[in-house]
């Protein structure tokens, strides 16, 4: 196109882009399931804030991935897994909008969301791999540390949210509060890991390797 800027991954790709961003999309799904929060609005809101979240999360990824090195390394698999569930649950989440109204149809919204879910707990695994193989097992004073296994935790919380969200054969959730509380806990973890890594206004963006 004429006029145009040549358009570079990694140019677009910072640290404190990906940061803002996965702090954004956290703070969209905790603010869809804040406890009671459901109850009081519907399904429609919080469904509609977690689909805009979860974009934010599928950005968010996209750089990291494309911040995270040379492929095959242990960080790299750790974004790509990362990735791939954040597209899962633009999937779950998107499905989210027209099936609470459709009882059958919840069924689609709970196998991406679990398997999302599974990807990033496998994520957050390899993530804490790859910054104990950097700073070591234990070391509070690393950022890095602190985010790996906030990051963890809240992927646990994800995970446990995905088995309360089950849906029976007779259309009934298995725990809706376990599933919104799960979310909730999620999300403010992912928050914190994401502001904990952002760079200082006087720092320059530290790409991830």
């Amino acid at each position: 196109m004429i006029g145009s800027r040549h358009f570079s991954s990694r140019s677009y790709a910072t640290l404190r882009r990906q940061c803002w961003l996965f702090a954004i999309g956290s703070s969209l799904f905790a603010i869809a399931t804040i406890p009671g929060l459901p109850a009081t609005t519907g399904a429609g809101l919080p469904n509609l804030l977690c689909f805009i979240g979860s974009w934010f999360f599928t950005t968010a990824a996209w750089m990291q991935l494309v911040l995270s090195g040379m492929p095959l390394r242990i960080g790299w698999y750790s974004a790509a897994v990362q990735f791939a569930g954040t597209i899962l649950f633009n999937v779950s989440t998107g499905s989210a909008l027209w099936a609470h109204a459709v009882k059958r149809e919840r069924r689609l919204v709970w196998a991406p969301d679990a398997l999302g879910s599974l990807a990033f707990l496998v994520s957050a695994v390899l993530g804490v791999v790859a910054v104990t193989a950097v700073v070591g097992i234990f070391e509070l004073k690393s950022r890095d540390w602190q985010a790996e296994w906030i990051n963890l935790l809240g992927c646990i919380a994800f995970g446990v949210s995905a088995l309360g969200a089950f849906v029976t054969g007779s259309d009934v959730t298995v725990d809706a509060v376990l599933a919104n509380v799960g979310t909730f806990i999620g999300a403010l973890c992912f928050l914190a890991a994401a502001l904990l890594v952002l760079p200082r206004q006087h720092h320059k963006d530290i790409q991830r390797s």
